[in-house]
């Protein structure tokens, strides 16, 4: 593994591609808050090392200790990933895939 770190920061402006939103990013930020919509673009969070680019679809919700945590696939390779969600999320969409089965 060496001297590389497991989670970088890297603070990014970025347009949604599956909606074109605008999203201001604040370091850790890795997915759109209005659709909820990422992009496989890690191979750890931060390091922008993954060659796939495929878009990753929000597929569910779990909730853990109340917090929210949003399930992805990726469209393109199938990679399956989850994150916390944000406090700017889009609420109505955390609750649209709370009733997908994971």
């Amino acid at each position: 593994m060496g001297s590389e770190k497991r989670f970088q920061r890297k603070k990014e402006d970025f347009i949604c591609e599956k909606c074109r939103t605008m999203i201001k990013g604040e370091g850790y930020t890795d997915h759109c808050s209005k659709c909820l919509w990422s992009k496989h673009v890690d191979l750890n969070p931060g390091d922008r090392r993954e060659s796939c680019k495929g878009l990753m679809e929000p597929v569910g919700v779990e909730i853990k200790k109340g917090e929210h945590f949003i399930h992805y696939r990726c469209v393109r390779c199938k990679y399956r990933h989850r994150v916390k969600s944000d406090k700017e999320d889009n609420l109505e969409e955390i609750i649209k895939l709370s009733e997908n089965k994971i």
